[in-house]
């Protein structure tokens, strides 16, 4: 059935994905100051291209607090079940 290792095992699995995501995300997000390379590699500074990133990176910075919530969650949780 189900043994309390196992589940330990699960939680461990799923951690190392929330682990991996959380950091896949943050690296998706654009700096906060694009700066000179921002100048050097041509970006697009009009009306649309602006929102289009505004909106990419709210929904980024929204779906990096909640993997982060989840994340710490979970590892208080296993801290319990030690």
């Amino acid at each position: 059935m189900f043994d309390i290792s196992m589940g330990k095992a699960i939680l461990s699995i799923v951690q190392v994905v929330l682990s991996v995501g959380l950091i896949l995300i943050v690296l998706f997000q654009s700096g906060k100051r694009s700066g000179l390379s921002g100048a050097i590699a041509g970006a697009a500074d009009t009306f649309l291209s602006k929102n289009q990133a505004r909106t990419l990176d709210a929904r980024l910075a929204r779906i990096t607090k909640w993997v982060a919530i989840l994340f710490i969650t979970l590892t208080l949780v296993m801290l319990l079940i030690r």
